[in-house]
């Protein structure tokens, strides 16, 4: 599969389809979608199932050098806005300031990241790292043949086991094909 065709592929889950079409208006740097949004329709779809089926949040990273929560916030609001009328919640970060919020929520600590593309190296698992932009430029630094496979492996950029374990769990949970080790 081509980069083109995963574009293609991920603009059958409607949602996805408007947030890229619309994310232009949201202003940021870097803008794109991400993570379960994406491979979560591929593998909705290569399971016959509707492409939005069960994905709970629609992830969108951007990049802004101000590490102010008030600027985020500030993109946030705009993003509520853009995107109100879509179904599925729409969580919209700044890449810039995951060193900072990452540590309250998790209880581990990470350097600072220099780009979306740099967070999205860091999802927990290969296979999943991916990212579209509005005009369809893919960014997966793994290629596409785990994702498409269902094949899952720890990232060993993140190497946090038990979280690993949990979301593999839940995600052959609603998707039984997958593999993972």
């Amino acid at each position: 599969m081509t980069d083109a065709e995963l574009a293609q592929l991920i603009r059958q889950n409607p949602v996805n389809a408007t947030l890229l079409d619309r994310l232009p208006g949201l202003g940021v740097a870097q803008g794109t979608l991400v993570a379960g949004a994406l491979f979560q329709t591929v593998w909705n779809l290569r399971s016959g199932r509707p492409p939005q089926e069960g994905i709970r949040d629609y992830d969108v990273f951007y990049w802004d050098d101000d590490l102010s929560y008030e600027a985020e916030d500030r993109v946030i609001r705009r993003a509520d806005s853009l995107f109100r009328d879509l179904t599925g919640r729409v969580e919209v970060r700044n890449q810039a300031r995951v060193h900072l919020r990452f540590p309250e929520k998790t209880g581990l600590s990470r350097p600072p990241l220099r780009s979306v593309r740099d967070a999205i190296d860091q999802f927990l698992m290969i296979g999943i790292r991916v990212g579209v932009t509005p005009n369809g430029q893919v960014y997966a630094p793994d290629g596409l043949s785990d994702l498409l496979a269902g094949r899952l492996r720890p990232n060993p950029q993140n190497v946090t086991p038990d979280l690993y374990a949990a979301k593999l769990a839940g995600y052959r949970a609603r998707w039984p094909w997958l593999t993972g080790n």
